[in-house]
């Protein structure tokens, strides 16, 4: 009876052995054409990856059709979203305006005048991202007249809101807009918050704001304002090798605008009065130190802070109606003490 039982064990471990084989082959097959079909499956057509963005440009590159993509992506932001889908959808409009060109520059006034209500939100980073999507049209000529009319709006949330992005954001657009005349008036109210910000310590909000500042001292009717702006005591620090090259280069272009404009004509014919604890005095004071900091950026690492620190000391030495004429600039006229 023992003797049978062991072939008929036998032959049942070998059919068990069998049955797994095939079973754990079957599962293999299975797992191989899941995997295929997996690698043939092409990416949905409207995802909002930058790749699948990059994708549709090429795309459209290659056939010339139209993908829809931001048309598709407006018409989301007309229905009720929650923020944070608002701000993804905004931020890829961003994204498409600048990889499907064609396509942007076919939207509508209307576009454009979705993005702006976009900046009454009560979250800021739908705010943000509106701004980012702004900044990205107005790199197109046809919109950047309409996207003007919003400046007065992005110049009061960046003095309002005390938030770097949003800053960043915000002063980006502006500096890719020429400003219109009727925006100075509102400019004069927010230059104490334009000075504040470059004073703060976030180098991107400071790059930008005193990249504004450097082109709205180009204008008469501002120069004032500027140079009586209430600065930090220890504003010249800016100055120091130790900044960053990029925000040390704008800086000193500042100074540069701001030297010019105070010995034009135009400013030295009226007698103003500043402050005591005004740009001016801090720049141009009789107590300034601003030469010694130029001095020692004309040693600088980087080429560029060295030919512009040269610059600001020219301008200092020498009134800009009388550069034609060197005969005209004494040494004892100096900004420079004598022997420096």
């Amino acid at each position: 009876m023992g003797k049978r039982a062991l072939p008929c064990l036998g032959q049942l471990d070998l059919r068990r052995s069998v049955v797994g084989l095939a079973t754990g082959a079957g599962a293999i097959y299975l797992l191989y054409k899941a995997i295929r079909a997996g690698l043939k499956c092409k990416p949905p057509l409207c995802s909002n990856s930058p790749i699948c963005i990059a994708r549709l440009a090429i795309e459209r590159e290659r056939y010339g059709r139209d993908s829809g993509e931001l048309r598709r992506l407006f018409n989301s932001l007309d229905c009720k979203q929650d923020e944070y889908s608002k701000s993804m959808v905004l931020h890829s409009i961003t994204r498409c305006v600048y990889l499907l060109e064609a396509e942007a520059s076919a939207c509508t006034p209307d576009d454009i005048r979705l993005l702006g209500a976009m900046l009454d939100d009560n979250n800021n980073s739908v705010k943000i991202q509106a701004l980012n999507a702004l900044k990205a049209f107005s790199g197109i000529r046809k919109f950047r007249l309409q996207i003007q009319e919003h400046s007065i709006k992005v110049l009061e949330l960046i003095s309002t809101i005390w938030d770097t992005e949003l800053h960043i954001a915000g002063l980006r657009l502006l500096n890719n807009l020429p400003l219109p005349d009727y925006v100075h008036p509102q400019l004069r109210r927010v230059m104490p918050a334009l000075m504040e910000i470059l004073q703060s310590d976030y180098i991107m909000s400071q790059v930008q704001a005193v990249r504004l500042l450097s082109y709205l001292a180009q204008k008469h009717d501002l120069l004032y304002d500027i140079l009586n702006c209430q600065v930090h005591s220890n504003f010249l620090n800016l100055f120091q090798a130790s900044q960053p090259g990029s925000l040390l280069f704008e800086v000193l272009v500042f100074a540069e605008r701001l030297s010019e404009g105070r010995n034009s004509p135009h400013f030295r014919a009226v007698k103003w009065h500043f402050n005591e604890q005004s740009l001016h005095e801090a720049l141009f004071g009789d107590e300034s130190r601003l030469a010694d900091r130029l001095l020692a950026l004309v040693i600088h690492p980087e080429e560029e802070v060295q030919i512009q620190a040269c610059k600001v000391i020219v301008s200092l030495q020498c009134p800009q109606d009388l550069r034609m004429r060197p005969s005209s600039c004494h040494p004892s006229n100096s900004y420079f003490k004598n022997g420096e």
